[in-house]
């Protein structure tokens, strides 16, 4: 149950912070705007917040899995958000960040 919920929040502060920074993007890259600036602002706090409710207290760690969901959601998020076709390297890189990601946060520890 624990993993579930992790697995669950990383993806929902993935989807803060994937999708805060690309509304910036689109406000300040595209012209869009300040509204789509504050929204991507908001999520972006929002998505620290999330991090907080993670079952493991260790600020370091919880970031640093956080860095393999974040590579492997970009991509994601680049292909339904924009039609980005990622190449064999961009996925093996995901999935290699993903195996990094599921050691840093999920490997049994002596504590």
């Amino acid at each position: 149950m624990l993993i579930a919920r992790s697995v669950a929040l990383f993806v929902v502060a993935a989807l803060f912070e994937i999708g805060g920074a690309w509304l910036v993007w689109q406000g300040v890259r595209e012209h869009r705007g300040w509204i789509w600036i504050g929204a991507g602002v908001i999520a972006l706090g929002t998505y620290g917040f999330v991090a907080t409710l993670q079952p493991d207290g260790e600020f370091g760690r919880i970031l640093a899995a956080y860095g393999g969901v974040f590579v492997a959601g970009s991509i994601a998020w680049g292909v339904v958000a924009d039609g980005y076709r990622p190449d064999r390297w961009d996925v093996t890189g995901a999935l290699v960040c993903l195996a990094g990601m599921a050691l840093i946060i999920y490997a049994p520890r002596d504590h």
